[in-house]
């Protein structure tokens, strides 16, 4: 059946620009899944998107004009309830086949066949294919009910009457197969070839698509519009790029992905432009220079060679005049009074020290369950002078609880509460204007990090010890007053705290146990209910198993290890490192059976110590094994205790002849109790030898 392209457009007024990407991908590709769906596009047809400030577009190939007829078979109902004792149709099968549009005549060709336990009727039909205009009309219904708007607006079509609900007012449809109009509506639209160029630089304020391949091109060329959203992206990363090299110096754009997609979505003919303002400013913090220039005007800082931030930025216009000096003055004339509030900020908040804005926390509601800011320093202050005793001295510990009592303070500070994304590292900078120390100053910075996976960790042990302390305070306290995650629903963030603990713990190798840590952490919360700790290191545990996986290990690799709760985080690569090692014997599979085997036997026994009486061992094939593992335990226990996992599970291996002769020889349910206790007391021993590093079993296939 012959074929043409496709070009659905819908021009509306400016679409919220953090959304923009999402709907154009979901616009164009409910469109193409729908219209395969029908059988008017295959998995040949390509598929472009377009998404711009002001259109959502889609350009499909290879469509057909109608879709090819289809055999379908419906079934009916049981044969018992279709047909009468002579063969014969029923009332209830006539007139199921009259609501098909058949009568009676179609009887005798309907096919029987098993459904289930009964046989059943079925009704085989040709199905006309659907035209295009059919199929598009319901395609586009689809792809507009299922678009993911943030927030719906209601409007008034023209007529003054007919309410409509999108996420901003549509004005125009266009809908082209080939240079053909395809008539179908949206949104009290109707279809046609005519579309919208940009506001100001379009050749004509309307103008005529001539079909569907010449979309992209006629928007840029008569409309002025780069409609395609991954082409004006990379559109503006090369002018920015080029820009900065043009400024010298090795300047170059801050990076920063979200604000670049935020830019495409807000621009249809990008133009940039390079501007500045007084160097004076920049006796400011660059992050909070920086967060104002992209939060508030979504503009590019420039930074030098050294990744110091530059009096100069780029600007992403919409406008490309002869003469630009206009658009370039208005931008740095709107960036100056915010580049001046910062200032004013940072220079206000020096006035006081963060010591003297402590007693203020106990003013600020954390949360309604769990106190204020103040409350929740002290217990973040007892956790850090914990754990700083544990991994250091008492000087480490002190040190540990003054930044942990001064790493809220800048939470009441001017330039936080314009700027909470800066919460931390202005407590940094205020700390080393009070003369602190950078060692306590970077610890303040730092004890939010990671705050996003693949964060940068702390700096250094003393801001370690608070990051751990604070987001241990958080998981205990939430978990304790029962705020736990759903789903997708984290608003408290516990899947990232919890995440960060697992790297600090494990990047850095810190001799602490997080058994240890939790409960420490939770004996500040009265309200922690029995079975609090072990759901929240169950949590933790998940965490890290997820992360796990992510780097390459595989999910039995991963239950091996973490099936034994170990407690010391910074030994887990390494327990997969060997188990990994082990696996790769020969004799793995044939112990990780074995290990399976012993396990499920000591489950079902009554009970079986870890203890054997030489005594009582009859058969040469227990005395063999029970030799080779007073032999081989002790050397793999040496090996484990010493750090070495890897020797410790291959020494292991030794085991897999005695073990193979055991289960082939020797009746471990033996009738004699005291025999029969003995060789479980051998398996327990045996059990207990195999499974230090990792528990063997998960291994088994």
């Amino acid at each position: 059946m012959a074929t043409n392209n496709l070009l659905v457009e819908l021009f509306v007024e400016e679409l919220p620009p953090k959304a923009l990407k999402k709907l154009g991908d979901s616009f164009a590709g409910t469109l193409l899944e729908q219209l395969k769906a029908q059988g008017l596009a295959s998995d040949a047809s390509k598929l472009t998107a377009f998404a711009s400030p002001r259109r959502l577009a889609a350009h499909v190939t290879a469509v057909a004009a109608q879709a090819p007829d289809k055999s379908v078979s419906q079934k009916l109902m049981p044969v018992s309830v279709g047909l009468d004792a002579s063969g014969q149709a029923t009332p209830a099968l006539l007139k199921k086949l009259q609501s098909l549009g058949a009568d009676a005549s179609v009887v005798p060709q309907l096919k029987r066949a098993v459904d289930g336990k009964a046989e059943a009727l079925f009704y085989e039909s040709n199905v006309k294919g659907a035209t295009l205009a059919e199929g598009l009309q319901k395609a586009l219904h689809e792809a507009i009910a299922k678009l993911p708007i943030p927030k719906v607006m209601t409007y008034q079509l023209a007529d003054g009457w007919t309410d409509v609900k999108f996420v901003r007012p549509a004005h125009r449809l266009v809908a082209l197969h080939g240079a053909s109009v395809v008539p179908v509506r949206a949104l009290g639209l109707s279809a046609s070839n005519m579309t919208t160029g940009h506001r100001f630089e379009a050749q004509t304020p309307t103008f005529a698509i001539h079909d569907a391949d010449s979309y992209a091109q006629q928007m840029r060329e008569q409309g002025a519009v780069i409609a395609s959203f991954a082409e004006r992206r990379a559109d503006i990363e090369r002018q920015l790029k080029e820009a900065a090299q043009r400024v010298g110096g090795g300047a170059r754009p801050v990076h920063d992905e979200a604000l670049l997609d935020e830019v495409t979505a807000l621009v249809e003919r990008p133009n940039v432009l390079t501007c500045s303002f007084e160097p004076e400013f920049l006796t400011v913090p660059q992050e909070c220079l920086i967060l104002t220039m992209k939060a508030n005007q979504k503009y590019f800082p420039l930074l030098d060679a050294h990744g110091k931030l530059t009096n100069r930025f780029l600007v992403v216009s919409n406008i490309r005049p002869q003469d630009p000096s206009a658009v370039i003055g208005g931008n740095e004339r709107v960036v100056r009074p915010r580049l001046a509030d910062a200032k004013f900020f940072f220079d206000q908040d020096r006035k006081k020290t963060l010591e003297s804005r402590v007693p203020g926390l106990a003013k600020v509601v954390y949360h309604n369950k769990l106190g204020t800011q103040g409350e929740r320093t002290e217990r973040v202050r007892a956790i850090a002078k914990v754990i700083g005793a544990q991994l250091g001295d008492d000087h480490l510990a002190h040190e540990a609880d003054i930044a942990a009592r001064l790493a809220k303070a800048d939470l009441l500070t001017d330039m936080v509460g314009e700027f909470p994304e800066l919460q931390g590292i202005m407590g940094g900078y205020y700390a080393r204007h009070d003369k602190l120390g950078n060692e306590i100053a970077a610890a303040i910075e730092d004890h939010y990090r990671p705050r996003f996976a693949g964060d940068e960790l702390p700096r250094n042990r003393l801001g370690l010890v608070v990051a751990l302390a604070d987001k241990l305070e958080t998981l205990a306290g939430l978990f304790a007053i029962g705020q736990l995650p759903t789903g997708d629903k984290d608003p408290f963030a516990l899947r990232r705290h919890a995440l960060g603990i697992v790297r600090m713990l494990m990047e850095k190798d810190l001799p602490l146990e997080l058994g240890a840590l939790v409960t420490e952490a939770l004996g500040l919360f009265p309200q922690a209910q029995p079975g609090t700790a072990e759901q929240l290191t169950d949590f933790i545990y998940e965490r890290l198993a997820g992360l796990l996986r992510e780097q390459g290990y595989s999910a039995q690799e991963v239950e091996a290890v973490l099936a034994l709760r170990p407690q010391r985080l910074g030994d887990v690569l390494k327990r997969l490192a060997a188990v990994r090692a082990f696996a790769a014997l020969p004799e793995a599979p044939a112990l990780a059976a074995a290990n399976k085997r012993i396990g499920n036997i000591l489950k079902k026994a009554e009970r079986a110590d870890a203890h054997v009486n030489e005594r009582l061992l009859k058969e040469d094939a227990e005395k063999a094994l029970h030799a080779a593992t007073q032999k081989i335990a002790p050397q793999a226990r040496a090996q484990f205790e010493s750090g070495d996992y890897t020797g410790s599970l291959q020494t292991l291996a030794a085991l897999r002849g005695p073990v193979d002769a055991f289960f082939d020889d020797v009746m471990v349910n033996a009738e004699e109790m005291d025999l029969r206790l003995n060789r479980l007391g051998l398996l327990a021993t045996l059990h207990q030898a195999m499974n230090r590093v990792a528990d063997l079993a998960r291994l088994a296939q």
